[in-house]
């Protein structure tokens, strides 16, 4: 501790550093305030207060002025002992903790009760007892009780300023309790203070009990005893004779009794039906009528009182009854047998789960029932058996048929039962079998059909092909099904599936499908030469070479490319062909395409000559492929281009006034509805020379030799 009585400036910073120290250590807590306190044993007395937040232990002081006597306690309430008796005390309380102690509580007087007298007893005669003792400081007054200490009879009490008394017409040599206190001005009792004492005994009694040959005998000072060893569902007659100095007397008249019966045996106990217990035993001699008790584990007891040897009980699943059978009559009671035990079959599991885990496994669950101890799972169907034991309210069951229809039974086992074989079976499907899918047809384009095998009742078969272009389904439930609508040049993936209330089949194995090329959307036909046509063509999606045809009475053009476009040769002119293309896949798949037809240009005229004409003129002539056919003629020079068409059915035609001394290209071409003009047929080059007169000369150019006209 700090001192604050120094008066030196030295101690200024150690008081200063004591302070810190104390304002930063744990205060001391509240005062309490005492409620009540009271004395009830003439060396303690009891105080109660309100508990103080923050208090760890409290401290109870009492002080008569000549002493102080403090003991420690947790909580409320707490008592000092060791205290004198008949002394007024002050009680305070101080409430302790890490930080101190608090100040003392505002006092309460309370006065320590009355010290017990102390007896001196004594039996005077053989029907009383008396009774004397010392005087007790401050006491007003004395209480004294006296009874049998075998609690027969009446307790017998008296209160007295005096220090002594007599209690009379008692039972000659009996064992008595006798109890004493004193009491305060205030009526307030002391401590008690108990003695045994027994009465003389001045006569003896012999009571003789008789069963045919079978005697006991009891002797006694009292007014009873007790006969052992009497045998229970018998008839015994009793007598009762008196001693003293002088001899006996004539024993008594015999009195008739009848012993309580014996406990009932063969006991037996069934279940005559689920819920019901039926207890029976054999009849008991002089018993009048019987108690089964019945008591379950779970501390339930009921009874049955009955005249009959059997009694009815309700019973639940899963309990175990302690079973005792009394007999009764006017004597009381039968001893307790022995005391049976009967265990019920245990509860069928309820609250039943099934998930499937995959197309053959299914994990079924349960709530837990009573008397439990193990679960036996078994599932019949399809022409076999499944089952598990466990001891978790679960089973996994796996190796399921498919689409199988199960009859499930869950029993529970108990070690002391057995099975309870009345638990109901449920009843559960697999899901389908998977399909198996044995075809895959074409049906004509885009349209594919797919047959399986039919493996399961009254389900539905959903077809998929699965490719890069998407999903298609068909829906059947029967064999087969037909996609429809599938896009040329795609790949797929067939599968099927079968899907019934009880669930859905794993797919089947995948089968490839590869639909046919795509026919090309553009084809043009373009001819090069007389007998040369060239044909091109659009991508056809999923085709990897292409055969062209081009075909007629006359004959046929073909090409197998992996372009897009060939070459024909071979044409005849003025010909009208079929056009024709097939598509073929890098496995082989053929789309057969076919377009509009196409006609060969008209053969080119042959013979090309010019003659001069008087006039300054020329004419071309030449040899008509086909009479019915127009022609036109070109004459192309330096000097000017000049043409020439002759009426239908001429194989020649005249250009006026053509200058002479020029080269020039003739061409003759048939003429066409449409299109543009032929561009392949063969060209001549001719001179046109001026000779001074009126005829001219012509040289052709194209051959070696030269023509006149």
């Amino acid at each position: 501790m700090c001192s604050a009585k120094s008066k030196s400036l030295a101690f200024t910073g150690v008081l200063l550093g004591c302070l810190e120290m104390v304002l930063s250590a744990n205060t001391a807590p509240d005062i309490p305030v005492i409620d009540q306190a009271y004395s009830k044993l003439s060396n303690s007395i009891t105080v109660e207060w309100r508990a103080v937040p923050g208090a760890t232990n409290y401290m109870l002081t009492a002080e008569d002025g000549d002493s102080f006597i403090e003991t420690i306690v947790k909580n409320s309430p707490g008592t000092v002992t060791g205290l004198k008796p008949a002394t007024l005390y002050r009680i305070t309380v101080r409430s302790l903790n890490s930080g101190g102690k608090s100040q003392p509580s505002p006092f309460r007087k309370v006065k320590t009760v009355l010290a017990a007298p102390i007896l001196s007893v004594r039996s005077p005669s053989c029907d009383s007892i008396a009774v004397s003792w010392k005087a007790v400081h401050t006491a007003a007054g004395f209480s004294v009780s006296l009874m049998r200490s075998d609690g027969l009879g009446r307790m017998l009490k008296q209160n007295t300023t005096n220090t002594s008394l007599i209690f009379t017409n008692l039972d000659p040599g009996t064992l008595y309790t006798i109890k004493a206190y004193a009491w305060n001005a205030n009526g307030m009792p002391g401590d008690d203070f108990t003695y045994n004492q027994r009465t003389k005994g001045a006569l003896t009694y012999s009571v003789t009990v008789s069963s045919g040959l079978l005697k006991l005998r009891c002797n006694t000072s009292s007014a009873s005893c007790v006969v052992p060893s009497l045998q229970c569902s018998s008839q015994y007659y009793v007598s009762v004779t008196a001693y003293n100095d002088g001899g006996s007397s004539e024993p008594t008249d015999a009195v008739s009794l009848k012993t309580v019966p014996c406990a009932p045996v063969n006991i037996s106990i069934e279940e005559d039906e689920p819920g019901h217990l039926l207890v029976s035993w054999s009849s008991v001699s002089l018993g009048h009528y019987y108690v089964v008790f019945v008591k379950s584990d779970d501390g339930l007891e009921v009874h049955c009182n009955t005249s009959y040897t059997q009694c009815h009980f309700q019973s639940d699943c899963g309990f175990t009854y302690f079973i005792s059978v009394f007999a009764y009559n006017k004597a009381g009671q039968s001893p307790l047998g022995d005391v049976f035990n009967y265990t019920t079959a245990p509860c069928c599991p309820s609250d039943f789960r099934a998930a499937f885990l995959s197309s053959d496994t299914v994990r079924l669950s349960w709530a837990a029932v009573r008397g439990a101890d193990l679960y036996e799972t078994r599932a019949a169907g399809g022409g076999g058996e499944v089952q598990c034991r466990d001891t978790a309210p679960a089973c996994t069951l796996s190796a399921l048929r498919c689409s199988t229809a199960y009859s499930i039974t869950v029993r529970s086992f108990s070690e002391a039962r057995g099975s309870n074989t009345s638990c109901a079976p449920r009843h559960l499907a697999t899901a389908p079998c998977s399909p198996e899918i044995k075809n895959i047809s074409k049906e004509g384009i885009s349209v594919i059909s797919v047959q399986w095998q039919p493996n399961n009742e009254e389900a539905t078969y959903i077809v998929t092909a699965r490719g890069e272009a998407g999903l298609w389904h068909c829906t059947s439930t029967r064999n087969s099904c037909t996609l429809m609508d599938l896009p040329c040049g795609s790949a797929f993936s067939i599968s099927a599936i079968a899907r019934s209330p009880a669930g859905q089949s794993l797919p089947s194995y995948s089968i490839p499908l590869e639909t046919a090329p795509c026919c090309p959307n553009d084809l043009t036909l373009a001819q090069v030469t007389q007998s040369v046509t060239n044909i091109s063509w659009s991508v056809g999606k999923g085709a990897q070479t292409y055969v062209t045809a081009l075909e007629s009475p006359k004959g046929e053009a073909k090409c197998h490319t992996l372009q897009t476009y060939c070459l024909l040769g071979c044409i005849t002119c003025g010909t009208n062909y079929t056009v024709s293309l097939r598509a073929i896949s890098e496995t082989g798949l053929t789309s057969r395409c076919t377009y509009q037809g196409y006609s060969s240009s008209a053969c080119c005229p042959s013979g090309v000559k010019l003659y001069r004409l008087s006039n300054n003129g020329i004419r071309v002539f030449w040899r008509a492929s086909d009479e019915t056919k127009n022609y036109k003629a070109d004459l192309h020079g330096s000097k000017g281009n000049f043409s020439c068409t002759p009426s239908s059915g001429l194989s020649h035609c005249d250009i006026t006034k053509i200058p002479c001394g020029d080269v020039y290209t003739v061409v003759v071409v048939p003429v066409t509805d449409k299109g543009p003009k032929l561009t392949f047929c063969p060209k001549k080059i001719y001179s046109v020379t001026c000779s001074g007169s009126s005829v001219g000369m012509v040289i052709s150019r194209g051959k070696s030799n030269i023509k006149h006209i």
